[in-house]
């Protein structure tokens, strides 16, 4: 039985390798000698010499090993794919030009008991990629660029807001009333109060009360959970920037949001001008600005607002095939006619501003117009990529809308939200004109990496049960 080492001192990776003795020419050897480790990912044994591809998290480097050279040259040569080994040797360049490690000591590091799909072609069964993450990320090099690029992207966020005087905050993911946003919670129970706890939907009342405590200027980045259904765009645990600042409104934001996502952007890429499923897109600001009722208006060719009667609007929703509830007004009227006819063509990045009050609950009313809230959504490649507000701050008219909501809620709206009394009381001791923003990390990460599919960017995504294995028939 082999006995696995319990550390394995390593003084190369394959990248470093493969950068500092790139020099080397057909047939020299260089005289230094490294220890490199990773899996063994291709095999080539040929009489009394193997060829093995080492790869670890940099890249890869070729192994070469002889016999009479190598310790116990028979076994190396019968290594499995997958297999982890750390080897030692001489930096070398063959005769027929592949710089390689000359392998003169090894040691098995891990035994791969199950294979990483073919060689050539790596892992294709779309099961087996999301449900076996650590299968997939060898086999095929693209998933890790993924991931990786998914975290330059979040660190050089952190780093951006940390630059504009950003704190940096926490707060729960147990929530005993779910806020901040429309959604379906997941709830669990805490047994040491007897109380249900809910998963948080959304951050936002939480860092709204750090800003009524003086910080003036926070973000989170971290983890939301929405009870709801599987998409290429959704996932039920997902993550998300959520910021506050103190004095700002919502066209504040706005050019936050494109200086943002546009740094971001040079600072992965190294360019604005990216192509995202074979169409290409410009980040560079400044980005258009139309109001909601301004696209509806194009996409429908009526003059489409939220003072529209509701009759109209109602006509006109069928005809773009809205499945119509009871209960909404204009508002909601107007907010299903924009998703339903405009949203899907945005291509290039938007801002989509003044949304119908009645659909924007944490938002303040529009300085002009009551049936409007100071609401935007920055759009990109048809799909919603921020949510931000000039923030609401009476609390007397938050109060009001927790309990409209609270109403929808007993009407039937698993949406809808509850009345949120310790918010109220926070805001009565005073929250300044604040603008807030959530961005969609994932959503991002996916426009970056150019993914079609929310799970490409995650590492775990939610996959449906594995069905059970069927019994073997009786034998006849």
């Amino acid at each position: 039985m082999t006995t696995i080492p319990y550390r394995f001192e390593q003084t190369a990776s394959a990248a470093e390798v493969v950068e500092r003795w790139s020099g080397l020419v057909a047939g020299e050897e260089s005289g230094d000698e490294v220890s490199v480790a990773g899996r063994v990912m291709l095999s080539r044994p040929q009489g009394k010499l193997a060829f093995s591809q080492l790869r670890d998290s940099s890249g890869a480097v070729q192994l070469f090993a002889a016999d009479g050279v190598t310790r116990d040259f028979d076994a190396f040569r019968k290594l499995h794919l997958g297999d982890w080994i750390g080897a030692s040797g001489e930096v070398v360049r063959t005769r027929r030009g592949e710089l390689s490690v000359k392998v003169s000591d090894w040691v098995l590091l891990a035994e791969a008991r199950h294979g990483f799909g073919d060689k050539w072609r790596g892992v294709t069964d779309v099961e087996t990629r999301f449900r076996q993450r650590e299968v997939d990320l060898w086999a095929n090099p693209g998933s890790r660029d993924a991931l990786l690029l998914r975290s330059r992207l979040v660190r050089r966020t952190r780093e951006r807001l940390w630059d504009l005087g950003f704190v940096e905050v926490e707060t729960p993911i147990l929530h005993p009333i779910p806020g901040g946003a429309h959604a379906r919670p997941f709830v669990t129970h805490f047994r040491a109060l007897d109380m249900d706890v809910y998963l948080r939907i959304a951050p936002e009342l939480y860092l709204k009360r750090l800003v009524i405590g003086g910080l003036e200027k926070v973000f989170e980045i971290g983890r939301l959970f929405r009870n709801e259904g599987l998409s290429p765009r959704h996932n039920p645990e997902f993550t998300s920037l959520e910021l506050y600042q103190a004095y700002a409104d919502y066209r504040d934001i706005m050019a936050l949001v494109e200086e943002l996502v546009s740094g971001l952007a040079l600072d992965v890429l190294g360019t604005t001008s990216i192509t995202y499923q074979g169409r290409p897109l410009d980040l560079a600001p400044p980005w258009r600005r139309a109001t909601m009722a301004e696209l509806v208006s194009e996409a429908t060719g009526h003059d489409v607002s939220v003072h529209t009667p509701r009759e109209t609007l109602e006509k006109w929703a069928r005809d773009a095939d809205v499945e119509l509830e009871p209960a909404w007004g204009p508002g909601k009227l107007m907010l299903e006619l924009y998703e339903k006819t405009a949203e899907g063509d945005l291509w290039d990045p938007i801002f989509v501003y003044d949304y119908p009050k009645d659909v924007s609950p944490l938002a303040r009313a529009h300085r002009e117009d009551p049936l409007l809230a100071e609401r935007f959504e920055a759009v990109v490649a048809g799909r919603e990529l921020a949510n931000a507000f000039s923030e609401l701050i009476d609390p007397d008219e938050q109060l009001a809308r927790f309990e409209a909501q609270a109403a929808a809620l007993e009407a039937g709206d698993e949406e809808a939200m509850r009345v949120d009394t310790d918010y109220v009381r926070a805001l009565e001791h005073g929250l300044p004109p604040t603008g807030g923003l959530g961005i969609g990390i994932d959503r991002l990460a996916m426009l970056f990496a150019d993914a079609s599919h929310i799970r490409e960017v995650i590492s775990f995504p939610m996959m449906r049960p594995e069905p059970p294995e069927r019994p073997e028939p009786p034998a006849a």
